[in-house]
């Protein structure tokens, strides 16, 4: 009779175990801390983005998966062009990246900066949110990632510590800090700049110490930034290309968690990059631009284009936009022109 009640409790003990295992295997596979790649840092909407991706992964999973931001992309030394790389080698468990920073190693990612491709905003969500972004996640999880959600850096104007710039001609001779992107590289040359390529860390510097006459980015990071402090005085706005993010996690950690916590973290990277894209538009898109307000308040000449002044721009980078098409991929482009022109404005 012992014997029974022994081999009934550990038949049921073994059972129990069978039962509850695969749930303890799962919950220690999961890592005590999930690393993310950005390239800048909280003060701006790109890391605020980061920010409410971790947050609400955190909530959302009761402390499952938690999430630590390393702004800098100092998990790699701050070269933004090998970022991609080290996420798909496991060096970075997830990142919010720029379309511009992973295009060496993704090249239909040149899409976006294609010079004056993108008129405006309408322009720039038909690509995101169509056909083109569903063809440029499938490159990118056929490249070894697994993309979630779109963010946006914002349309890149352009400064400098000479004078406004309202032609080509006013580029000439002009040394601006680019990122490491060759398609940058060619759209500056082509309006007789020279260009400089250099990482973020480095540029602030070189402008303070004007070893560079200017710089390119969004609004948002002009302002956050402070660039009115390193002689960046002359603001121009030509809108010439937008710098989409791409919210992503490595494929091995992606394998690693649940189907439940899979579709939490997938949702909560679209609702992270749908807040993260109204922030990084705020002050801008509004009637009275609140944002350019504020720059101007603190001494800078902003200078905002007339269509025919952009459109000497546009004809002067046009044969960067015919050398790098074939390059990117005619279809893609062509499917991207046609989305453009279908968009609802």
């Amino acid at each position: 009779m012992k014997l029974r009640t022994f081999l009934t409790t550990a038949v049921a003990a073994a059972a129990a175990l069978a039962f509850t295992a695969p749930a303890a295997i799962a919950q220690t596979a999961y890592k005590s801390e999930y690393r993310m790649s950005l390239v800048l840092g909280t003060a701006f909407p790109w890391g605020k983005g980061g920010e409410l991706w971790a947050n609400k992964v955190r909530e959302r999973t009761q402390g499952r998966i938690n999430i630590k931001l390393y702004p800098g992309v100092s998990l790699i030394q701050g070269d933004q062009t090998r970022e991609f790389s080290a996420l798909r080698q496991g060096v970075i468990d997830m990142a919010i990246g720029s379309t511009i920073n992973w295009s060496p190693q993704v090249k239909q990612l040149n899409l976006f900066s294609l010079p004056f491709l993108m008129p405006d905003y309408a322009a720039a969500d038909a690509l995101t949110q169509g056909e083109v972004g569903k063809s440029l996640f499938t490159t990118l999880e056929k490249a070894g990632v697994v993309p979630l959600a779109w963010g946006e850096n914002g349309y890149r104007e352009i400064s400098n510590s000479k004078k406004a710039i309202k032609t080509p001609d006013d580029l000439k001779g002009m040394k601006i800090r680019v990122v490491g992107s060759p398609l940058f590289l060619d759209t500056f040359t082509a309006l007789g700049a020279n260009p400089t390529q250099m990482s973020w860390a480095d540029a602030q510097p070189a402008m303070a110490s004007s070893a560079v006459d200017g710089q390119e980015n969004p609004l948002s990071v002009y302002m956050a930034a402070k660039l009115y402090t390193v002689a960046q005085k002359h603001l121009t706005l030509w809108g010439y290309m937008n710098d989409p993010l791409i919210f992503v996690v490595n494929k091995d950690i992606w394998n690693s968690w649940t189907p439940a916590d899979r579709e939490i973290v997938k949702q909560a990277a679209i609702d992270a990059g749908k807040e993260q894209i109204a922030i990084a538009r705020k002050g801008v898109i509004e009637a009275d631009k609140p944002l350019l307000k504020e720059i101007a308040s603190h001494g800078v000449t902003v200078t905002q284009l007339t269509p025919a002044e952009r459109e000497a721009f546009v004809k002067a980078t046009r044969p960067v936009v015919d050398k790098w098409k074939g390059q990117i991929g005619a279809d893609l482009v062509n499917l991207a022109e046609k989305s453009i022109a279908a968009r609802k404005k």
